[in-house]
């Protein structure tokens, strides 16, 4: 029998408790069995889920949500514990730096007059911070684990704010329009349809962050509306 005391409500140190006693000897064999990467799907799905509660607005789903993350943040640290490289309060250290760092405007003498004039102080911090020295060494940070249509557009802001895009719509619709008939030559020659129809993906997405639209949630609303007409067809 494990050595714990039951309460009628717990805490975050009660959570990291847990989590030893799982990982421990005589814990749970799945847990002990568990590294970074046999749980990093779940990361990620924990985190849809988070936004899925968000968009339910639904305050009681989003703490359930949000508790199952933090067990993955917890989780995730023990494992580093265990390796004697990390714990959980050094990730809250960093991440407390990271905060203090960049909010100069805070926590220092900056003064700032718009949020606007707050990420663009954010944006400048964090490249110094890096060492990204270059626009392809800020775009290339842009995490690869991203959706790609978020990571797309991500990439594109960056470039605009570096001036390598032009931030327009006539543009943007040129760009589009050249990426279509790209697209509809290669599906006709039968010769780098990929990469025609990436840039044609590309070129949408540059039109959806005109419009301060998100390409993830177009899509899936289209993706929607596709299974809605096959249930009123009867499909």
């Amino acid at each position: 029998m494990i050595d714990f005391v039951y309460k009628s409500s717990y805490d975050v140190s009660d959570l990291r408790q847990i989590v030893k006693l799982l990982r421990g000897e005589g814990g749970c064999p799945w847990d002990r069995e568990q590294t970074h990467e046999s749980i990093r799907r779940e990361f990620l799905e924990e985190a849809y889920e988070v936004a899925e509660a968000i968009d339910e607005g639904s305050s009681e789903h989003l703490r359930e949500e949000l508790g199952d993350v933090l067990l993955q943040v917890v989780f995730h640290a023990d494992i580093e514990e265990d390796a004697g490289r990390f714990d959980l309060n050094g990730v809250a250290d960093g991440v407390c730096k990271k905060l203090i760092a960049r909010h100069p405007h805070v926590f220092g003498d900056v003064s700032v007059t718009d949020s606007a004039q707050v990420l663009q102080n954010w944006d400048q911090i964090k490249r110094v911070e890096k060492h990204r020295d270059t626009l392809a060494a800020d775009l290339d940070s842009v995490a690869k684990s991203l959706p790609a249509l978020w990571r797309a557009e991500k990439i594109q802001k960056k470039a605009i704010k570096a001036g390598a895009l032009e931030n327009g719509t006539q543009a943007a619709l040129e760009s589009a329009g050249t990426a279509l008939e790209s697209a509809g030559r290669a599906l006709t020659e039968g010769d780098g349809e990929a990469r025609a129809l990436g840039d044609l993906l590309f070129a949408c997405v540059r039109l959806t962050r005109l419009r301060k639209l998100d390409p993830e949630a177009l899509l899936n609303a289209a993706s929607d509306r596709f299974v809605a007409d096959a249930a009123e067809r009867g499909l």
